[in-house]
C-alpha cells in the first residue's frame, strides 16, 4: 500500500512539474510574441521556443521503469509506465537502481541533442515553406509518432482509449488554430508539401529523442541531471557549430549579435527559464510519468495562449474554438487514467 501510494505521488507531482513547463512556455512566448512585432530577431527566437512541435518542443524520453524492467525479463506483459508507477514494488528492486555511468550519460547526450537540434530545425524550416497554421497542426501529431514509437520500443502502451486521446488532441488543436484568433488565422501562406514534410518530420523527431530518453533512463534518480545536460550544452557547441558558419555565407540566413540592450536581457531571460529551466522540468515530468502525457499535456500550450489573447487582447472566437480547447484538455485527462 505504502509503494502504491508513493507511485500515485510521484506521478503527480511529474504533473504539477509538467504544468509549470507549460505555463513557462505559455508566458514566455507571449513575451517573445509582443517582442517580435519590433525586432525580427525575437521572432526568431520566439518560434525556437515554440512549444508547439516538440512542441520544442521541444522534450520526451524512451525508458523501462522498474517495473517494466523486472516483468520483462520474467517475460510477462508490458506495462505502462505511469501505471507502473502506481503499482507496488520490492524495496530491493527500487535499491537495485543504478546511475547511469559517465560513458552512458555522455553518449544519451550527445544523440539527445543531434535529435533535438534536428526535431527544431526541421519545425523552423517548415514555416519557410508552408503557413504557421498547417505547421502547427502537423506538429501536434507528435503525440501520435510518440504513441507508436513508443509502443515499438515497449515503453508505451498501445490500446483504443489512447489512440482517442491522441486523435483528440490533434483534432482540438486543429479546432483552435482554424477558429482561434484574429492573429492567428492571419498568420498563413500558401501551403507546400515540402514544409508540411518538415513539420511531421519534426513530429517524428519529437518521438524519437522523447522515447528515447525515457527508455535509457527510465527514473530520474539514475540521472546526473547537470552532467547531462553539461554533455548537450558541450555537444551543440562543438558539433553543430560549422552550421553558423555554412548559413552565414550561404545567405541563408545571416549571423548578427542583438543590437539593444533589451534584446540582450530577453535572450538571457529566455535561455535561462525558457529553455534551460522549462527543459529540466520537461524532463523529470517525462521521467515522472511517461512521453505520452508530457506530449499531450503541453499541447495546453495552444489553448492557453490565446486563451490569453481572448482575455487581454479583446480577440474574438467561434464555438469550435471552445470545443477544440475542451478536447485538448480532455485528451490529456484521458491519457491519465
Amino acid at each position: 500500500m505504502t509503494a502504491a501510494f508513493a507511485g500515485y505521488s510521484r506521478h503527480t507531482v511529474g504533473l504539477l512539474l509538467l504544468l509549470g513547463v507549460v505555463f513557462i512556455w505559455v508566458d514566455t512566448r507571449q513575451t517573445a510574441r509582443k517582442r517580435s512585432r519590433s525586432d525580427d530577431a525575437l521572432d526568431i527566437q520566439s518560434t525556437s521556443i515554440d512549444p508547439t512541435p516538440a512542441i520544442n518542443a521541444s522534450s520526451t524520453q524512451y525508458h523501462r521503469d522498474e517495473n517494466i524492467r523486472n516483468r520483462s525479463e520474467e517475460g510477462t506483459a508490458l506495462v505502462h509506465p505511469s501505471m507502473a508507477n502506481g503499482q507496488a514494488q520490492s524495496s530491493n528492486n527500487d535499491a537495485a537502481l543504478e546511475k547511469l555511468t559517465m560513458r552512458e550519460t555522455v553518449k544519451l547526450g550527445v544523440a539527445f541533442s543531434i535529435l533535438w537540434f534536428a526535431a527544431n530545425v526541421t519545425q523552423n524550416a517548415s514555416l519557410a515553406y508552408t503557413s504557421v497554421a498547417s505547421s502547427s497542426i502537423l506538429c501536434s501529431t507528435s503525440g501520435l509518432f510518440t504513441l507508436v514509437i513508443g509502443y515499438v520500443a515497449s515503453v508505451e502502451k498501445f490500446n483504443t482509449t489512447r489512440l482517442t486521446a491522441v486523435l483528440a488532441s490533434i483534432l482540438g488543436v486543429y479546432c483552435i488554430i482554424k477558429y482561434g484568433s484574429h492573429e492567428t488565422s492571419n498568420m498563413s501562406m500558401s501551403h507546400s508539401w515540402i514544409g508540411d514534410f518538415l513539420a511531421l518530420l519534426s513530429a517524428a523527431l519529437y518521438g524519437c529523442y522523447t522515447i528515447l530518453l525515457k527508455r535509457q533512463i527510465g527514473d530520474e534518480s539514475r540521472l546526473d541531471a547537470p552532467l547531462f545536460f553539461g554533455v548537450v550544452g558541450l555537444a551543440n557547441t562543438l558539433l553543430l557549430w560549422p552550421g553558423f558558419i555554412i548559413l552565414h555565407f550561404s545567405g541563408v540566413e545571416t549571423f548578427q549579435l542583438p543590437h539593444s540592450q533589451s534584446i540582450w536581457a530577453m535572450i538571457l531571460v529566455n535561455a535561462f527559464i525558457g529553455t534551460f529551466l522549462s527543459d529540466y522540468l520537461w524532463l523529470l515530468a517525462m521521467l515522472m510519468t511517461s512521453p505520452l502525457v508530457v506530449t499531450l499535456g503541453l499541447s495546453l500550450t495552444i489553448p492557453l495562449s490565446m486563451a490569453g489573447d481572448v482575455l487581454f487582447k479583446g480577440f474574438s472566437v467561434s464555438f469550435p474554438y471552445y470545443v477544440g480547447a475542451l478536447l485538448v484538455l480532455g485528451a490529456f485527462i484521458g491519457v491519465n487514467f
